[in-house]
């Protein structure tokens, strides 16, 4: 034993060496294991919930390190309820037979039945035997630990295997040769996946300085595979030496690495001992968009381009070797090697794209399925080319409407090309190289490309205004022709994306501040489905519907609260308008006036509402009459609105949305006290008709910027 042990308390070590693992699943493997080992030990009392504990995780194992882990948990006072007084003992207070059978049951001693507690009174008293609950050992807890964390990690797929017997077979996301467990420097026994645990594990499988490796004490672990296995067990560790290297490297050539998060993480995953070297390919190979350049080499090859200071790329990468060789020559040459035929493979389909003129593709696409209701791209294409124009025509005339329908009708002739073919995530990027080849206005070819956009939250949005009338109708085509047919999200689970697209036109719609009504969008979009069978024109108000829990919801995630939302949403206003218009309502919440001018004004449209159809049509814009202003509550209020509603609505006509509430303040009292004083209901028709006329005109003054009504509690 280590002379640092306790031999009561100490680190846990448990490490399960592995196959290699899958590499996008290994960080969330690594956290599981860890995270679950130490819930399922403090369940049991054997650690603290919050311990701290340390995840390793490297391709070929998953590892934990928990600190104060007790050998043994303390014993735990248990009571067992078990039945009625009245059923539990007879008469003369022996215990019954149910009672017996019941101690029984529990594993009571036979003496057990002398010495149970009474609770409660009455016909509810209640036997309770109190018993000591001994504490798990450790090796007993460790055991159930492991069996219940090995069962719910998130596996992508599980591998049925033989063990060593031959016979016997397990299941795990891959073969698993070695566990390891120590308390400190002691073995804890236990197994697991058919194995027996053990202090003994592997390195590096070509660096390591022995083939087999102890670990003396939990404690020394990744210090001692660090210096005798040549592997940094820890994700995190790794990843950073990985990034430091990276950096160095670059630096040292006078470049920037292709910064890529999901590309850091899996190379991390692929490596026990990374190694930064640097490699070069064909300067002509440059002649390819660089976008298919990248792509190549991070999707095949797991390499990171360098960019030179202008962001462009250069004709040399970092790769993130597993071994440090003295000469890394021949490393270096074998990656050069496999590159080179990707890279030629992307030329070539380069070239030979550009033979073909986008234009030439298009009939090509009558003949490519979209959707067995919606019928195929090209008849998807013409949809998208209708509502095109027809938004192009509201925003900028015959003009923009032409340029959008071209752009609408050369958007998809990208996807019969062979590199989008060979790279689907290039759609859209290589149509703009190609329109910019066949000669085509730069604004068509970046309407192509960026009628994706925004592909996914924080995306930027198309660059121009074809692009923006593009994506709108693309994204509306979708939209409308899925809801048409009733392929509608639900819960979790959205196959089509039509949040996103939802949350793209509503962005479109609030960022550039579009003149564009949204009921009108949809019709367009539905209007351009007619003819199609499946499609259920009824649907518009559902996607409505959809598209307004979709705008609370993305300005809710920007900090706002559901009632400021509801708000400033029930009015409509116009889409450029909306972030103001919340700013003003939470400024406005802020005041020590709100909540009173909030709950009076439900308590006005309430009023309002009761009103049968003809009196609400007499009393919304009529002029209240100075004349039956009897009350002085009710001559005061009607002053301080003539003034405080000048100033507000001078405000709002200027754009001053948080001015024009602001002055509502002032109200406050004056409201208060006409609802203290005055009865709207006079048994007067002419005097009842003319307060309501000063409510009516208080409701309009009050809710120009936002309903005020849904701030109250």
């Amino acid at each position: 034993m280590s002379p640092h042990a306790d031999p009561v308390v100490a680190p846990l070590l448990v490490e399960l060496r592995v196959e290699e693992l899958p590499p996008k699943a290994l960080n969330k493997l690594g956290d599981a294991f860890a995270q679950g080992l130490r819930a399922a030990l403090a369940a049991q009392g054997l650690c603290a919930a919050d311990a701290a504990f340390e995840p390793f995780a490297s391709p070929r194992r998953l590892a934990v390190r928990i600190s104060d882990v007790r050998i043994r948990a303390a014993d735990r006072a248990q009571a067992h309820k078990l039945m009625p007084v009245t059923v539990g003992l007879d008469a003369t207070g022996a215990p019954s037979a149910a009672l017996l059978k019941k101690l029984a049951a529990i594993g009571a001693p036979p003496d057990a039945a002398a010495g149970l507690q009474r609770v409660g009174e009455g016909k509810a008293e209640t036997l309770v035997w109190n018993s000591t609950l001994a504490g798990a050992t450790l090796a007993a807890g460790l055991q159930t630990a492991l069996a219940e964390t090995l069962t719910r990690l998130p596996i992508p797929k599980l591998m049925s295997y033989q063990l060593a017997d031959g016979w016997s077979s397990v299941q795990f996301v891959r073969p698993a040769h070695g566990l390891v467990a120590l308390h400190g420097a002691e073995v804890v026994d236990v197994t697991a996946l058919g194995l027996v645990s053990g202090r003994t594990t592997q390195g590096h499988r070509f660096e390591a300085a022995a083939a087999e490796i102890e670990i003396a004490d939990a404690r020394l672990y990744e210090s001692v595979l660090a210096g005798q296995g040549a592997v940094i067990a820890g994700f995190a560790e790794r990843r950073a030496e990985i990034e430091r290297q990276l950096k160095a490297a670059a630096t040292a050539q006078g470049l920037v690495p292709v910064t890529d998060a999901a590309l850091l993480d899996e190379v991390t995953a692929l490596v026990e001992r990374p190694n930064v070297l640097l490699c070069r390919f064909e300067r002509e190979f440059l002649a390819v968009p660089p976008e298919c350049l990248i792509l190549t080499m991070k999707a095949n090859q797991k390499y990171f381009p360098l960019l030179d200071g202008d962001g462009r790329l250069t004709e040399k990468f970092l790769v993130v070797s597993n071994i440090r060789p003295a000469d890394p020559v021949h490393v270096v040459q074998g990656n050069e090697r496999v590159v080179r035929p990707r890279l030629a493979d992307a030329k070539f389909f380069f070239d030979q794209d550009r033979k073909k003129p986008l234009h030439d593709r298009v009939a090509g696409l009558d003949r490519v399925v979209y959707h067995g209701k919606l019928g195929s791209q090209g008849e998807r294409m013409q949809r998208v080319v209708a509502i095109a124009r027809a938004i192009g025509t509201q925003l900028g005339g015959e003009v923009l409407a032409a340029q959008a329908a071209q752009a609408a009708h050369l958007a998809k002739a990208d996807l019969l090309t062979d590199m989008v073919g060979e790279f689907p995530e290039l759609q859209g990027i290589m149509g703009a190289y190609y329109a910019r080849h066949d000669g085509l206005p730069e604004a068509i070819a970046d309407a192509i490309e960026d009628h994706y956009k925004p592909r996914f939250s924080g995306d930027a949005l198309p660059r121009g205004t074809v692009g923006l009338v593009v994506a709108l109708a693309d994204k509306l085509e979708t939209l409308a022709g899925l809801f048409g047919i009733g392929q509608v999200p639900t819960g979790d689970k959205d196959p089509f994306a039509l949040r996103r697209h939802a949350l793209g036109v509503l962005r479109m719609l609030m960022e550039r501040a579009l003149p564009l009504a949204l009921p009108d969008l949809v019709a367009s979009a539905f209007a351009a489905l007619e003819g199609l069978p499946a499609v259920q024109p009824e649907r518009a108000g559902d996607l409505l519907a959809f598209f307004h829990d979709r705008l609370t919801g993305l300005l809710r995630d920007q900090g706002y609260s559901a009632q400021e939302v509801d708000a400033v949403v029930a009015l409509r206003p116009a889409w450029g308008e909306i972030p103001q218009r919340l700013a003003a309502v939470r400024a406005f919440a802020a005041l020590p006036e709100a909540p009173a001018l909030a709950a009076a004004n439900k308590r006005v449209g309430n009023i309002l509402k009761k009103l049968a159809e003809a009196d609400a049509a007499e009393v919304a814009n009529a002029p209240v009459d100075a004349t039956r202003l009897h009350e002085p509550a009710e001559q005061t209020l009607a002053a301080a609105l003539a003034e405080v509603a000048a100033r507000a609505d001078a405000a709002f006509e200027r754009g001053d949305h948080a001015a024009s509430l602001q002055a509502l303040a002032a109200l406050k009292v004056p409201v208060d006290a006409f609802f203290d004083a005055v009865m709207v209901n006079a048994d007067d028709p002419g005097l009842r008709r003319n307060r309501l006329a000063l409510l009516a005109a208080l409701h309009r003054a009050m809710n120009r910027v936002a309903d005020l009504s849904r701030l109250a509690a």
